[in-house]
């Protein structure tokens, strides 16, 4: 039976039989001894995304431990406010720091936790912000009619829990809600390059 363990771009946790590419957690555990989820959705600020295999590793997924949450992919992750693990993703994890700061120096955990989580919520709801889409960086995630799409050059890819399905072409002058939080939206636009699913360079016209 699948847990609530998929985590969407506006941030909420659901059932789904793909798993991801990535996993994290939301700073410990928020689910019970039945592996069912209780009423919080984080235990602290510092949500990380992770990769799938680390050291070899091997966990009981919703054990005793943290919650642990999957991702279609970074893109994903991002727009749902979690930033790259300093422990299994060093590399990607130190760039992003460093972009989050400006280029001045490595931003800590700690500093980045605390921004994003202002960013990313606002009280328990998804907190977006208004944009001009001509000037979003590939792997910002936007709000149209309720769904959501990753912005790829010229195109938006619709995302959808197993992969990204379709895509039509950017529209020019207009704003739009931004899922992905403003400090996130920074770090792309300075050249972060995010992982996408594979699904990404696949999705057909729509």
């Amino acid at each position: 039976m699948p847990l609530q363990s998929r985590v969407s771009p506006f941030g909420e946790l659901f059932e789904a039989s793909a798993r991801g590419t990535l996993m994290g957690n939301r700073g410990g555990r928020i689910h019970d001894g039945h592996r069912k989820l209780g009423p919080r959705r984080w235990s602290s600020k510092q949500w990380i995304c992770c990769v799938l295999d680390f050291n070899g590793r091997h966990r009981r997924v919703w054990g005793d431990s943290y919650t642990e949450l999957f991702f279609l992919d970074e893109v994903t992750a991002f727009a749902a406010g979690h930033r790259p693990c300093f422990e299994c993703r060093r590399q990607d994890a130190a760039r992003f720091a460093v972009l989050f700061s400006g280029g001045k120096h490595r931003a800590r955990a700690g500093a980045m936790d605390d921004v994003l989580h202002i960013e990313r919520l606002d009280g328990k709801a998804k907190r977006t912000c208004r944009r001009a889409i001509d000037r979003l960086p590939d792997g910002a995630m936007v709000a149209i009619d309720g769904e959501a799409f990753a912005i790829r050059g010229e195109h938006l890819r619709r995302w959808t829990p197993e992969g990204y399905t379709d895509w039509k072409a950017r529209p020019r002058g207009a704003q739009i809600d931004v899922l992905t939080p403003p400090s996130i939206v920074k770090v792309l636009e300075a050249g972060y390059a995010p992982r996408w699913h594979p699904s990404a360079a696949r999705a057909r016209r729509r």
